[in-house]
């Protein structure tokens, strides 16, 4: 079974930093493309970074170019989010997620989420 379990939920400062992690089980890590998308109530989902299988490759939403970094962590299975100099537009619940093929279907592609880690960023 594919999971996806993320942590690092905090209360955090504006101007603050925080870092993500989301532990991967149950698929071939070193496959797949990874994913943070977040969740505010005025927004709803939104993209906000991915990386690529061998971890050279990383793309973000504009927004937050130059303050988030993700990267993988293959000992433990993991991908991460850095974020710096966080404001209160970046509260929101923050998901990992993966679009995958199993070797039973590989014609289809299916998406795991994760459970979600909330930020909030507030004085």
């Amino acid at each position: 079974e594919v999971q996806l379990v993320e942590s690092g939920a905090e209360l955090v400062q504006p101007g603050g930093s925080l870092r993500l992690s989301c532990v991967a089980s149950g698929f071939t890590f070193t496959s797949y493309t990874m994913t943070w998308v977040r969740q505010t109530p005025g927004k709803g989902l939104e993209w906000m970074a991915s990386v690529n299988s061998g971890g050279i490759t990383r793309i973000y939403l504009e927004s937050v170019k130059g303050r988030f970094t993700i990267s993988r962590n293959y000992r433990k299975n993991a991908v991460d989010l850095q974020m710096n100099s966080l404001t209160s537009d970046d509260t929101a619940v923050y998901y990992c997620n993966v679009d995958f093929r199993t070797a039973a279907s590989p014609w289809i592609t299916k998406t795991a989420w994760g459970q979600g880690t909330p930020v909030n960023v507030s004085s």
